[in-house]
């Protein structure tokens, strides 16, 4: 099956990125409720430290995480960086003292966002930056007026959108060069999802957008999902390579599409390395069409 180890985000651009294609997402570095300080602290460092020793160069984060929690981590864990890191965040989305996850969308929140991410990450340039649409988000044209703003005042290299749907991906097309798509896709989530707001994002549907025009894939919660459904036929083909199911979905997505870029997240050192294991899965075309 087609499965290449590398994936160029912004290709046409003239400062493509080549990264790995098993990426690491930091959003469970966190405490309860993806909020605070994570209950342990050492492993968590210890994780973001393995990401090198594993050739991940690509990591998933956002200053909303903890708040602040992961961009903290990441700075102590692996500041100075690598030169071919990538650390992608987002913006768009703040909490609130109860957890509660808001909008943070208008040009001027954007900005504080980046200005609060650079600063703890101790950047002079974020590259690449998603925003993230939140629930009762209005406006999108302009805050993707006032993320194209920054990029071309040097504070992002390349902009991405995160929990888009296919209009909305298309709107921000028409606008300037977007460069990935962080949305919810996995086995499991694959057609006209509705979230917990009974708002739709048809997953295949961006999917095809992105091949089409060689944009990124950047799922999240395509483990989380997933495994709470309890796919017989994953369990079926875990068995076959003597695999965990977390594995074999990881390993569906890797050969689903070559515009698909993984990013599983975990806050336990074990579970990091079994998914690092993930990409030596190699799925043949029967694999795929019995889990399809």
């Amino acid at each position: 099956m087609n499965n290449p180890k590398t994936i160029t985000i912004a290709g046409s651009s003239s400062h493509p990125l080549t990264v790995n294609r098993l990426g690491y997402g930091t959003m469970r570095l966190t405490g309860p409720g993806f909020y605070g300080e994570p209950p342990r602290r050492d492993e968590a460092l210890e994780i973001l430290r393995q990401t090198t020793t594993h050739d991940i160069n690509f990591l998933d984060t956002a200053d909303y995480y903890g708040e602040d929690v992961t961009n903290r981590l990441i700075e102590e864990a692996l500041y100075p960086y690598k030169n071919d890191l990538v650390i992608c965040t987002k913006v768009g989305g703040a909490r609130k003292p109860d957890k509660s996850w808001i909008p943070f969308n208008k040009p001027e929140n954007l900005r504080t966002s980046i200005e609060n991410n650079l600063r703890t990450l101790k950047l002079d340039q974020i590259t690449l930056v998603h925003f993230r649409v939140m629930h009762g988000d209005k406006g999108f044209q302009a805050s993707m007026e006032a993320m194209f703003k920054m990029q071309e005042e040097g504070k992002i290299l390349h902009v991405g959108v995160s929990n888009v749907n296919a209009d909305e991906l298309n709107k921000a097309m028409s606008m300037g060069s977007i460069a990935t798509v962080e949305n919810m896709y996995g086995h499991a989530q694959r057609g006209d999802l509705n979230n917990q707001y009974g708002e739709t994002r048809g997953a295949e549907d961006i999917l095809h957008i992105c091949e089409e025009n060689e944009i990124p894939l950047v799922p999240f919660f395509s483990l989380q999902t997933a495994n709470a459904k309890k796919d017989e036929r994953i369990a079926e083909i875990a068995k076959k390579y003597n695999a965990t199911e977390a594995q074999v979905n990881i390993a569906w997505l890797l050969h689903r599409s070559p515009w698909i870029l993984p990013i599983p997240g975990t806050s336990s050192l074990k579970h990091f390395e079994e998914n690092v294991k993930a990409t030596d899965i190699d799925l043949t075309e029967e694999d795929m069409k019995f889990l399809d």
